[in-house]
């Protein structure tokens, strides 16, 4: 699954300019309006937050690029895409831009990845401190947050704009309503400039028509700025078709999308038919240079033409310094892609395929995928996401592999099998226990002998290391599955280490202890080579457990220190694998008598074993059963009592564990029923997993009733499970809560 090295660095720095170009402040266009009047006045309220809201056209972003121009403090500038309408990518992106102008976090942005439920429980927490801590105040830009659609981003979003501190400001702008902005307002910490706010007075127009070259009376700009009602976008169109036309004769009237068409097209027929066929085709994408814009509309010296657009004020916007990257505005864009449809019907989706070419030719098959997703192309699509799914997995990008198999559907997905065990194995990692078992049916049930585009061996290999994972029908057939998997998987193959682990782990439960520590050796080995962190971790951590078991501490120390480091490295605090590594991390600490280090691992162990679940039996039960030990070491019984049960809950599901069936009837005869322990739900109780997913949402400012919508659970068990929690925490509030939650290392990094 990598590059040839040329390739790759083309890929990288394809990438790198692609990133670079959402953080670039853009360049005030020559002739625009100054604002300075709105901006002076929003920063001297000095409200926390600033909402720009308007439709298209009415110059949010030349205003937000003259605030940041004008500003003082350190500026950090993101320009909001349909990638990032999703959590921790959005998260991602805004880390990125903080480090560029807080030098104390240049890995924020590596904090904000791993499973969804990252998001808002560890991820935006740690963000909204980072802001919170800053040396100096900022002015952090978000432009067009109206590409930001999904309830889970507001949800972060919320978070991150608690963190911004007194004498910051963060500034927003977006053709849609923003939610966060009636509660701000409400309390005090937030100003909203609209349509009204923006509209052009007569002064404004002559200034625009000045910049369009077009002489005009006071008398003519006073009647344009009448019939545009002020719009801004509708007196530049006018501008440009004054060029040719008396502007009194205008048929102008407000911020109409048909008389923003009437006006464009009066422009755009007046272009020669090459440029005309080059902007609506160029129009399909969201960033343009002259290279993919050669590629995609078959046009040469793309570049000199993107350039005497920009020249020419047509729209334009460039997005980096050297004038490589560009995009179209929003509303001229909008009216290309019409004129496109009109002209060319049916070529849009061609285009997008060029498009996808060229960005896997360059060593970019994400872009490429996000071009095809909008095409009938779904098979090549479906081939594309299979290829680089474990590639964005190993990174942390689980909920972009998320985002993709959403988009495709699942009759797409099920149409192709490899996909289908990915899929399988995503909805393990997220603790979607149902969709596991769902996709582990129909793969079951699938057949496939095609060549596999996942670097494993065969379907029948990847499909038997899945069912050695679930191990649905005892330690027989896992040890089956797994070895079927390792006769099939080369020593080269990026499968190899996972296949190994599931070898040990069955023999583990079959009592072949020697014959395990055999296979996980190997596998960590292997994967160490491979620089796969998940089954490292996993390996090592099991390896760790046996040797302590054998009193071999000096060996365990080791492993557990690689393990670890291995979890801070690769940010996966949250991965249900690393819960096994934290319980570990407990056990050797309390040997050496740390018992402050034991109860911080515990607490780590503790909210990681949320994601695991009887979807990934085995591991599910280790971790409880290992968690629960440490734990009666500490005198924390309750923990004790919560984490039997919830194995108990998993064999219902998962009876055929082998050893670990006997392990936990061993535990629990020993810790003996005690009518003494604390009941259920009391203070110091620990949470269950389902408390554990509600537990972030309480930093937002959603209702019960949202938050069980969000969770898709009734409004009475939410209710029910955040009393559960004040009790637990000792609180009767949700910042109390939250604090406390935060203290306790529940919430954030």
């Amino acid at each position: 699954m990598s590059h040839e090295p040329g390739t790759a660095r083309v890929s990288a720095e394809l990438d790198h300019q692609l990133l670079e170009a959402k953080f670039a402040v853009p360049r005030p266009r020559p002739g625009a309006v100054s604002r300075a009047r709105l901006v002076d006045a929003a920063r001297a309220s000095r409200r926390r937050v600033v909402g720009v809201t308007a439709p298209a056209g009415y110059g949010k972003s030349t205003l937000l690029a003259e605030w940041a121009a004008r500003d003082d403090r350190p500026v950090a500038w993101v320009t909001l895409d349909r990638a990032d309408d999703n959590p921790l990518p959005l998260l991602v992106v805004l880390a990125s831009a903080f480090s560029r102008i807080d030098p104390r976090y240049p890995d924020l942005s590596e904090d904000m990845v791993g499973p969804d439920a990252s998001a808002l429980a560890r991820a935006a927490p740690r963000l909204a401190s980072a802001l919170r801590t800053g040396t100096r105040p900022f002015l952090l830009v978000l432009d067009d947050l109206h590409e930001i659609r999904s309830p889970a981003c507001h949800d972060v979003l919320g978070v991150v704009l608690a963190g911004v501190p007194t004498g910051s400001q963060l500034v927003a702008a977006s053709r849609a309503e923003q939610p966060h902005l009636p509660r701000l307002r409400a309390s005090g910490d937030a100003l909203e400039l609209t349509a009204v706010d923006l509209v052009l007075d007569v002064a404004g127009t002559e200034r625009v028509f000045e910049a369009s070259h077009v002489p005009v009376s006071r008398e003519v700009a006073a009647a344009v700025t009448e019939r545009t009602e002020g719009w801004p976008a509708g007196v530049y169109l006018a501008s440009l078709v004054a060029r040719h036309r008396d502007p009194r004769e205008l048929p102008v009237t407000g911020a109409d999308p048909y008389i923003a068409d009437y006006l464009q097209r009066e422009t755009f027929r007046r272009l020669p038919a090459s440029m005309r066929r080059f902007l609506r085709r160029s129009a399909v994408l969201d960033t343009l240079s002259g290279p993919l814009c050669e590629v995609v509309t078959g046009e040469g010296s793309s570049r000199r033409l993107l350039r005497r657009l920009e020249a020419s004020s047509l729209f334009l916007v460039p997005l980096d310094r050297s004038r490589e990257l560009y995009r179209y505005h929003a509303l001229f864009r909008e009216f290309l892609l019409g004129e496109l449809e009109d002209a060319e019907p049916g070529l849009a989706d061609t285009l997008r395929v060029r498009a996808a070419d060229w960005f896997e030719a360059h060593g970019s098959p994400e872009q490429a995928v996000e071009h095809l997703l909008a095409t009938p192309e779904h098979d090549r699509c479906v081939r594309l996401v299979t290829r680089i799914v474990a590639a964005n997995f190993q990174a942390g990008r689980i909920t972009t592999v998320e985002r993709w198999l959403h988009a495709l559907g699942d009759d797409a997905v099920s149409g192709y099998p490899p996909l289908v065990v990915l899929a399988g194995y995503v909805a393990v990692y997220e603790g979607h226990t149902l969709e596991a078992e769902r996709w582990g049916a129909v793969a079951d049930a699938a057949s496939f002998d095609g060549e596999t585009v996942d670097g494993s061996a065969s379907f029948a290999s990847a499909r038997a290391m899945f069912r050695a994972l679930r191990c649905p029908d005892g330690p027989q057939r896992m040890i089956e599955d797994a070895r079927l998997a390792l006769g099939q998987e080369p020593v080269w193959s990026p499968w190899r280490d996972t296949a190994l682990t599931l070898a040990g782990g069955a023999l583990l439960l079959a009592g072949d202890v020697v014959g395990a520590t055999r296979y996980l050796d190997d596998a960590v080995a292997t994967a160490r080579a491979l620089r796969n962190a998940d089954t490292l971790v996993f390996s090592q951590s099991l390896l760790a457990q046996l040797d302590m078991d054998h009193d071999r501490w000096d060996l365990a120390a080791e492993r557990v220190l690689q393990a670890l480091g291995a979890v801070a490295a690769h940010r996966m605090d949250d991965y249900a694998t690393s819960a096994l590594g934290y319980a570990a991390g407990a056990r050797l600490a309390l040997h050496r008598g740390d018992v402050d280090e034991a109860r911080r691992r515990l607490t780590q162990g503790m909210r990681a074993r949320a994601l695991c679940t009887y979807a990934f039996p085995t591991l599910a039960v280790r971790v409880r059963l290992q968690l629960a030990r440490a734990s009666w070491s500490t005198g924390d019984v309750a923990a004790v009592r919560h984490l039997l049960r919830e194995v108990d809950d998993v064999l219902l599901h998962r009876p055929a564990l082998g050893s670990l069936v006997d392990e936990a009837h061993d535990l629990r005869k020993a810790f003996g029923t005690d009518e003494r322990l604390p009941a259920h739900g009391s203070p110091g109780a620990p949470l269950t997993p389902a408390e554990l997913r509600l537990l972030p949402y309480l930093q937002t400012h959603l209702t019960i009733r949202e938050i069980g919508e969000r969770l898709f659970v009734t409004r009475n068990t939410a209710s029910s499970q955040v009393g559960s929690i004040y009790r637990k925490l000792g609180t009767t509030s949700r910042s109390g809560a939250v604090d406390r939650a935060l203290a306790m290392g529940l919430l954030g990094s």
